[in-house]
């Protein structure tokens, strides 16, 4: 999809002045903007269908439900173009294990291993123009939550598909209805012990299968516990029509268990 870039590429929703909960939702988006696309070597129709696989679908609209269900509003913080500009996620250097598979913070591999930019690409401007500020706003954000409330909790919004991609290397694993990613230093078991109890509505929760890990800004990776943080990834055939398809009644239930988890780390 085509677009004009968004200025900024990426939107801070106002949740309560006493809330420290940051539900972040990197890849909902679809939007490219044109100068962007140029570089991409998908026709209208491949580039649909990659858009159709690689895209959160309706995790912005989740997350959206959630902050209006719950009890102390959320933070939101939702990127508005597409993963296929940079991914905000990744690492931007070598320690990324994505850059094997050609999807570092910018892809130039499909979820298919096929080419989606030449081989030649330099990530560099995208990373200038795109991932520095989308990271450092998202590092203020954090900071703004720790001065005003003395803690942070990102709750990570994401989904995947039910049957494993080429593009996933640890694609092998169980593939439960709700994924919870973790980090040993900031996901407190208090913090995944709430997310199984609310998550357990909608199905079985799994644990790091098949995607681990959630992001924390790196100023505060590792070196800063008050920032607690949780991925939460939903296979996609629990709420929409696979691949990229609308969304169905699972969307309310996970929005309600969203809330739900959202209300018992505010407390």
């Amino acid at each position: 999809m085509n677009s004009t870039a968004p200025s900024p590429s990426f939107a801070l929703l106002s949740g309560a002045a006493d809330s420290p909960v940051i539900l972040h939702v990197p890849h909902s988006a679809r939007g490219i903007p044109a100068d962007v696309r140029a570089g991409i070597l998908l026709n209208g129709p491949a580039l649909e269908r990659e858009l159709d696989h690689i895209t959160d679908s309706h995790t912005a609209e989740l997350a959206a439900a959630a902050a209006e269900l719950a009890g102390v509003t959320p933070w939101r913080f939702v990127n508005l173009l597409s993963r296929l500009v940079v991914d905000p996620e990744r690492f931007p250097d070598e320690r990324e294990e994505m850059l094997s598979v050609g999807m570092g913070a910018v892809y130039t591999r499909t979820t298919h291993r096929e080419a989606l930019r030449g081989d030649g690409t330099d990530p560099g401007p995208l990373i200038e123009r795109y991932f520095r500020p989308y990271a450092q706003a998202m590092t203020e954000a954090v900071a703004d939550r720790l001065a005003v409330t003395g803690r942070a909790v990102i709750v990570d919004v994401h989904s995947y598909p039910s049957a494993p991609l080429p593009y996933e290397l640890h694609g092998e694993g169980p593939r439960p209805p709700v994924c919870l990613g973790t980090d040993s230093f900031h996901t407190p078991p208090e913090l995944l012990a709430a997310a199984r109890e609310v998550f357990a509505s909608c199905g079985e929760t799994g644990l790091d299968s098949p995607f681990s890990g959630t992001y924390v800004p790196l100023e505060f990776y590792g070196k800063d516990a008050r920032v607690g943080a949780l991925m939460v990834e939903i296979r996609r055939d629990t709420y929409m029509s696979e691949p990229g398809g609308p969304a169905g009644s699972g969307l309310a239930r996970l929005a309600e268990a969203l809330a739900a988890l959202v209300d018992a780390v505010t407390g």
